[in-house]
């Protein structure tokens, strides 16, 4: 390790900006960047679920709310739902001194809640309309076999809704991805937090920002890459066979 380190301050020690002191920069943004990112991916995917079944429910009282919750984070900004939870989880009576606090003051977590509370609301409508596209024959079929209506939803329904909302679902994760750039605003130390870090100490903007762009570009075309393979994989039936 040592030895790594030595030639890394070889190899950059004609060069006054990415030197080892800012790569580290880029370093813990990277990680900031990819756990808040995959954490609010992860639970807006798990609350999404029922939440997509809860929308299609007949009962007036379980499907409005939901439409409500969905319409108003898919109608209104990110930064502006993040400011919201960010600066007015403060004004809450009694918040700074119940235990709470000692979660809620850590930027990371205001950050989280809104990210999460965001993409599930588009995971929602996304799983919805997969759900609601599902062949009447399936179903149907589900029936004849003698299966219960909650069976059906978890061995047929929702496996096919899955395989065909892959491909929005994908492009949802490379919009998070995107909008995770916005969390530099609440003080958090992400990927763009570190380039402004490096521009305001070195007044390189092209380099700073040029620098944490192409991670970016590369985290997106990882993303392409591995929704293009799940996509081959859970889709091969769909594909045309050659001869």
């Amino acid at each position: 390790m040592e030895s790594l380190l030595t030639w890394l301050e070889t190899q950059l020690a004609e060069n006054s900006i990415f030197t080892l002191q800012t790569l580290s920069h880029y370093g813990a943004g990277f990680t900031t960047t990819v756990q808040l990112v995959f954490l609010s991916l992860v639970i807006g995917l798990v609350a999404a679920v029922p939440l997509a079944i809860g929308r299609g429910s007949r009962h007036v009282w379980i499907k409005w709310p939901i439409f409500a919750y969905t319409y108003v984070f898919r109608g209104t900004p990110l930064l502006i739902q993040l400011y919201l939870i960010y600066y007015g989880v403060v004004f809450v009576d009694g918040i700074q001194e119940s235990w709470l606090w000692f979660i809620l003051e850590d930027p990371f977590v205001p950050a989280l809640i809104a990210f999460t509370l965001n993409t599930a609301a588009y995971t929602t409508e996304i799983f919805r309309g997969a759900i609601k596209s599902t062949s009447k024959g399936e179903i149907e079929a589900a029936r004849a076999y003698g299966m219960s209506p909650g069976l059906t939803m978890r061995r047929i329904i929702l496996p096919s809704a899955f395989r065909r909302a892959l491909p929005a679902y994908g492009n949802e994760v490379i919009f998070m991805l995107h909008a995770s750039a916005i969390a530099s605003v609440v003080t958090i130390m992400d990927l763009t937090g570190a380039a402004r870090f490096v521009y305001a100490r070195y007044y390189a903007p092209f380099e700073a920002f040029l620098f944490v762009a192409a991670i970016y570009l590369c985290l997106t075309f990882a993303i392409l890459y591995f929704f293009r393979h799940l996509e081959k994989k859970l889709l091969a039936h769909l594909q045309t066979q050659n001869g």
